[in-house]
C-alpha cells in the first residue's frame, strides 16, 4: 500500500521527470508485476531516486543517508517512505528496517555503491553487501538496474536500463561479486559503444 504522500507526489514527479529528461528507458518488462522486488544498481546523480520514483509501478523505499532526514528534506523522505541509514558504520538498523519492509512485500532501492560515483561512468564503486543480504534473507529478487549517459533537459539525455531479476540463493559475497561484474560489463559495453 503506497503512502498518502507518495501517492499525490508520484504522478506529478512523473510527468515533470518525463518532460524534463525524456529518459530512455529498456527492459522495463523485467520489474515484476506480481510480487515485491529489490531495485539496485549504480548511482551517478541525486535524480537517480527520483527517476526510479517516476519509473517504476510501486512505491520505493529508499535507503538514504541519515544526514538527509534533517531540514527541509525530512518531511519528503518520511513521506516517501526512505529508510535512513547511518553510512559511517555497518548500520544493522537500517537492514532490518529494509527485511522487514520487504517482508511486508514492499518494494526497496538501494545503490549498493554507497555514494554518488562521481570518479567514472564506466565502472562502479566497490558494492557493499545490504543489497545482496537483504535480497538473501527475504528471498526477494534483485532487479539490477544500470544508469548510463547525464541528465540532460536538451540532448541525448539518461537512460536506464533494468536488467532480469536475479535471485540471490548462497556464498553472499561470491554474488555480490557476480552482481557488481553483471553492472559493471553493462557499462563497459555501453561506453565502449557510444
Amino acid at each position: 500500500m503506497d503512502t498518502t504522500f507518495y501517492k499525490i507526489i508520484k504522478p506529478i514527479v512523473t510527468i515533470l521527470f518525463k518532460i524534463l529528461f525524456h529518459p530512455k528507458v529498456i527492459g522495463i518488462e523485467n520489474i515484476p508485476k506480481d510480487r515485491n522486488y529489490i531495485l539496485a544498481g549504480n548511482h551517478t546523480k541525486w535524480l537517480d531516486p527520483i527517476m526510479l520514483i517516476a519509473l517504476s509501478p510501486r512505491q520505493v523505499h529508499f535507503l538514504a543517508k541519515d544526514s538527509l532526514f534533517k531540514g527541509i528534506t525530512k518531511p519528503f523522505l518520511i513521506g516517501a517512505g526512505a529508510i535512513p541509514v547511518n553510512r559511517k558504520i555497518h548500520d544493522h538498523e537500517a537492514l532490518e528496517s529494509a527485511i522487514k519492509t520487504l517482508k511486508e512485500k514492499k518494494v526497496i532501492g538501494i545503490f549498493p555503491e554507497g555514494t554518488i560515483n562521481r570518479k567514472t561512468r564506466k565502472e562502479t564503486l566497490p558494492f557493499k553487501m545490504g543489497a545482496i543480504k537483504m535480497a538473501y534473507e527475504t528471498k526477494t529478487p534483485i532487479v539490477p538496474l544500470v544508469i548510463t549517459e547525464k541528465y540532460r533537459i536538451i540532448g541525448k539525455s539518461i537512460q536506464i536500463e533494468f536488467l532480469k531479476p536475479r535471485t540471490i540463493t548462497n556464498n553472499l559475497e561470491e554474488e555480490n561479486k557476480k552482481f557488481q561484474k553483471e553492472i559493471n560489463k553493462k557499462l563497459e559495453d555501453y561506453y565502449e559503444r557510444n
